[in-house]
């Protein structure tokens, strides 16, 4: 909704534009009138429409053409008086006032107009027979008011349309011509049909035409007047009620007949409460929300948000086998103004075996995108009307920013969900198969995925002590040479090597010594392809006395040539490696699989020495007590 409203009134000098102004602010017509009257300004309290509404005069005699053309450019409507008992300046409407008003606004922004009939207490007869042609030439024209500043008739009213032109436009809902509503709101309403039902049946259920109802007017419909309604639609269109439903083109119906009876206030109160301006198009307010994102902080969607995705995909998954087909998926977004995920999507979550996106996957691709750009999130959240369905202020409110992860490191606790891993590693090194294989494809699945689908990220759930995460795995390009802070900042890096490749160690060597060996952020080495014959790596050092050197875990082996599914336990590795940072672990063992056992420097710990002192002291002790 507008802040203001700015009221201009011109026309032809004596048809008694000041007197309008003046019998409004004292409700009596003045007995000296004076040249113009300065601007008024009339508080948000004592309109109608609540909005603070600024009322400026012209005078021919006391402004510029100058100052005429500004007060044009500046004006939200514009009413042109004319006099009912002059013809002169009825004729001026058209011959000179509406091609003025035209050449100084601009053409992409339309200034409704009102034609007013001032000093109707002059005559008997109506000069509305006149006027409606000229209302029909132009469609910027809203109404018509015919009214006596001397009697007082029709002066509230004038500035009461004045107001509504402003805030509830006919313009661009409405083409009087066809006698239909524009595509535009066609469009806009057809969103919020869709949006509304919240079954997907393709109707509106009494339930939902409630709810409808109360989100847009905060009321609900008498069981009477709900009823009455339907009975409205079905009196006009055959197919407007189904199954007791109101159906979308008896929801446009509603509509149409609303803007036609004069009372589109109504159309755009549903509008606005949707999201959408003057222009129909979704305001930039409603979709991007302010969110204050520290710095080290990271976005994550909260339960609520959850909860609504949660719902979207239940509404969508008519055949209930828990993912989206491309038809459902096509469905699903249909409310959007273009389809928001590609290709690579299917190859960076979990699809099923038809490669459809499943439950898990479609909430890790919100997730995905939740973490990686918020502000895209929120707007995906608004076209899917999030703050009306989940009845929130706004998409904001299904955010979380996370903690700074410093404290995160201090307490030595996390509350987040999602965890961040950069994958390095040279060309030809596996990265791509390490990505898939989180997402269970074995080397013969991966063989079907198309280059230019091809997804650098990949993104499903682990389970790290019953809890359960979001692991986040980032292919970065091997440029060794320049490595942006994005791909520097992350919870875990992992080292991805060819075992069967004798010059694939070195490159992670050098990123790990350049970029990450004096930063706090744990590193894990992978040798993939481990079904491969491993081959001596030419780098001064093996990669096991390499990690030994710099208190790294031994080299993890993988693989995903198996039969079926790569196996997850590195996943859960990296994943718990990017909770606990704190806890690095140091382990010098070379059997490959304790990474996550008590390493060798708590073992040989004094503490661990005592209490194992004492232990032994007291089973002796208990040994050598008589029976």
């Amino acid at each position: 909704m507008r802040k203001d409203v700015r009221i201009l009134l011109v026309g032809e000098p004596k048809v008694g534009k000041t007197s309008l102004i003046m019998s409004l602010v004292s409700e009596e017509f003045p007995d000296v009138v004076p040249y113009r009257a300065e601007e008024i300004t009339i508080p948000a309290d004592v309109t109608p429409e609540r909005v603070p509404t600024h009322i400026v005069d012209y005078s021919e005699a006391e402004q510029t053409d100058e100052q005429l053309f500004q007060e044009i450019s500046k004006a939200n409507v514009i009413c042109i008086v004319y006099s009912v008992n002059n013809k002169k300046s009825i004729e001026k409407v058209t011959s000179h006032w509406i091609p003025l008003i035209t050449e100084n606004t601009d053409k992409d922004s339309r200034v409704p107009l009102i034609l007013v009939g001032n000093k109707s207490d002059l005559v008997e007869h109506s000069s509305m027979e006149t006027i409606l042609p000229i209302m029909n030439q132009y469609s910027e024209i809203e109404t018509c008011v015919e009214c006596s500043a001397k009697n007082l008739k029709n002066i509230s009213e004038l500035f009461y349309y004045a107001q509504k032109a402003v805030l509830h436009p006919t313009g661009p809902l409405y083409c009087p011509e066809k006698k239909d509503m524009k595509p535009l709101c066609v469009k806009a309403l057809t969103r919020i049909f869709k949006v509304s039902d919240l079954d997907n049946d393709g109707t509106l259920n009494d339930n939902e035409l409630n709810f409808f109802q109360r989100m847009c007017f905060n009321t609900p419909l008498e069981p009477q007047a709900l009823e009455d309604v339907k009975n409205v639609v079905r009196r006009n269109l055959i197919d407007g009620v189904c199954d007791n439903g109101l159906t979308l083109k008896g929801f446009l119906f509603l509509h149409t007949l609303f803007i036609q009876r004069g009372r589109h206030e109504t159309t755009w109160t549903v509008l606005r409460r949707f999201g959408y301006d003057d222009d129909l198009e979704l305001n930039q307010d409603y979709l991007f929300p302010p969110l204050k994102i520290p710095p080290d902080c990271t976005t994550e969607l909260n339960h609520k948000a959850y909860l609504f995705l949660q719902g979207v995909f239940d509404k969508h998954d008519k055949d209930r086998d828990c993912a989206l087909s491309p038809e459902e998926l096509k469905d699903l977004f249909d409310v959007f103004p273009y389809m928001p995920w590609g290709p690579d999507v299917n190859n960076t979550v979990c699809t099923n075996d038809q490669g459809w996106i499943t439950y898990q996957g479609y909430l890790s691709q919100w997730t995905l995108t939740t973490y990686l750009d918020v502000q895209r999130c929120l707007e995906y959240l608004g076209y899917l009307g999030y703050s009306i369905i989940a009845e929130q202020e706004c998409q904001a409110s299904g955010i979380t920013v996370t903690r700074d992860k410093k404290i995160d490191l201090q307490k030595k606790q996390t509350q987040r969900s999602v965890f961040h891993c950069n994958v390095f590693g040279d060309i030809g090194s596996g990265k791509s198969g390490f990505l898939q294989g989180f997402l269970g494809r074995n080397l013969m699945r991966q063989k079907m995925i198309r280059e230019e689908h091809r997804s650098y990220y990949s993104i499903s759930t682990t389970y790290v002590y019953g809890q359960e995460k979001y692991l986040l795995l980032h292919e970065v390009f091997p440029d060794f040479d320049y490595l942006a802070d994005a791909d520097m900042a992350c919870d875990i890096v992992c080292l991805l090597y060819d075992v069967n490749n004798p010059y694939s160690f070195e490159y992670c060597a050098k990123v790990f010594k350049q970029y990450f060996m004096d930063s706090k952020t744990p590193c894990m080495m992978i040798a993939a392809k481990s079904d491969l014959p491993e081959a001596r790596q030419t780098y001064g050092c093996s990669p096991l006395e390499f990690c030994r050197r710099h208190k790294m875990p031994p080299p993890q082996s993988f693989t995903c040539n198996t039969a079926g599914a790569p196996s997850r336990d590195i996943y859960t590795k990296l994943t718990t490696m990017a909770m606990y940072p704190h806890a690095r672990l140091r382990c010098m063992c070379t059997c490959n699989r304790c990474t996550f056992c008590l390493c060798q420097n708590f073992l040989n710990s004094e503490l661990l020495q005592t209490v194992r002192a004492k232990l032994y002291a007291v089973v002796l002790r208990r040994s050598s007590l008589p029976p």
